[in-house]
């Protein structure tokens, strides 16, 4: 073979980089409708559904660690998908602050909880007190003490339904910044304006 061409494996491999460089691009982010009627974005975390791990992997890259829940159909997903996630500033703080499992709401996948317990996503998302979507559960930095705790409590905010794109932005960043540790989210936002 001439040193002129380039052999399928190094062609496979330049065309490889270039999609890693373009998905890299905050700029270029596109919601995708999955086979599950799901938005998805190429950044969310493909998981095995075991929380703890998910947990310990953001934590271990200085991440934040969250589950977002989708629902077929639904116009606030799509949305927070097709216009939020795609804005440059929010998709890259998000993207570069989080780790983001999506899961659905109605879906029958199978996920193992922080306590080792195993339920599909529409059990978790009840137990959990999950009622509509999109809703974002934030969890902490460590699964330290978390199977102990009830579901819920376990959370250290909750992002229930679509707020406007600046105050998604901040709920982001009230988690990334620990602002729960001092004061509820209103109160925290009021003080950053």
């Amino acid at each position: 073979m001439s040193a002129d061409r380039m052999t399928r494996r190094q062609a496979l491999a330049v065309l490889g980089g270039g999609a890693l460089a373009l998905r890299a691009t905050p700029s270029l982010a596109r919601a995708r409708l999955g086979e599950d009627g799901l938005y998805q974005m190429d950044w969310y975390v493909d998981s095995f559904l075991e929380l703890s791990e998910d947990l310990a992997a953001a934590t271990a890259k200085g991440k934040r660690f969250a589950v977002m829940w989708g629902q077929k159909g639904c116009p606030y997903c799509k949305r927070m998908h097709e216009v939020y996630l795609i804005d440059p500033k929010i998709e890259s703080y998000i993207r570069d602050n989080f780790e983001i499992v999506h899961l659905n709401l109605f879906g029958a996948r199978e996920v193992t909880d922080f306590d080792g317990r195993k339920r599909s996503e529409k059990a978790f998302a009840e137990a959990s007190g999950i009622r509509f979507t999109p809703t974002v559960q934030f969890f902490p930095e460590k699964t330290d003490g978390l199977a102990e705790r009830s579901l819920q409590s376990r959370e250290v905010a909750r992002l229930p339904g679509l707020l406007e794109p600046p105050e998604f932005l901040a709920m982001f960043q009230y988690v990334r910044e620990k602002g729960y540790e001092r004061a509820p989210f209103e109160e925290w936002l009021k003080k950053r304006v």
